[in-house]
């Protein structure tokens, strides 16, 4: 199994939390997205919308979109960890918060959209941070907060397991950190968090922890 990855990207990130929670190695391939080798032909060849991450399997199977690569994980490796619960209503539950997360807070903020601010509209990095970044987080996270909160959530964001909205989670809280954006009025995120972060599935899969962290 290879995994095209890169350090700082929310989306490998997730892939390599859920790798570690199941176990499972993958070669690693380094696609430095700052260095645009993701628009280069070699790679738009593995994976056309030039992005991270993607995985491709021992029998040549190409998954891209890291929502889709924990899926197929589960499916294909059904006696390691589950990343969806084996119920209706929990599978609901966790596709929905992970959803929220990976389609609708992370995209408006990542690597993509911030340089096109500045490059095509002309926004000064302090403005996208302090504006566009924070109020997508505060939009984002307020939502997400109450999600969790519902009752559904136990050591973890569904129960006393990680499931996929944890491995979606702690890259987003990670990133929103980095940025500087006040997490103190989403305590149950931060708690679910900081209970990931004491598993070594999700530390070991830090950025700072990576071979090709700058």
């Amino acid at each position: 199994m290879k995994l095209y990855d890169y350090w700082r990207s929310s989306a490998a990130f997730r892939i390599r939390i859920a790798l570690n929670l199941k176990g499972l190695e993958a070669e690693r391939e380094y696609v430095h997205l700052r260095r645009k080798e993701q628009s280069s032909d070699a790679y738009l060849a593995v994976n056309p919308q030039g992005l991270v991450p993607t995985l491709i399997d021992d029998d040549g199977t190409k998954v891209i979109q890291s929502m889709a690569i924990m899926e197929y994980l589960d499916e294909t490796h059904p006696d390691t960890l589950r990343l969806l619960p084996d119920d209706a209503k929990g599978r609901t539950r966790v596709r929905a918060i992970s959803q929220a997360i990976a389609c609708d807070i992370h995209p408006l903020n990542n690597l993509r959209v911030l340089r096109l601010l500045g490059s095509d509209f002309d926004i000064e990095e302090e403005s996208r941070n302090e504006g566009w970044y924070k109020h997508w987080i505060s939009e984002g996270m307020g939502g997400l907060e109450g999600m969790l909160a519902d009752g559904g959530a136990g050591r973890f964001a569904h129960g006393d397991s990680p499931t996929m909205a944890d491995v979606c989670l702690v890259p987003q809280i990670y990133n929103a950190q980095r940025f500087g954006c006040d997490m103190s009025s989403y305590p149950t995120a931060m708690r679910i968090n900081d209970a990931c972060l004491d598993e070594a599935a999700f530390r070991d899969a830090l950025p700072e922890n990576q071979p090709d962290a700058e």
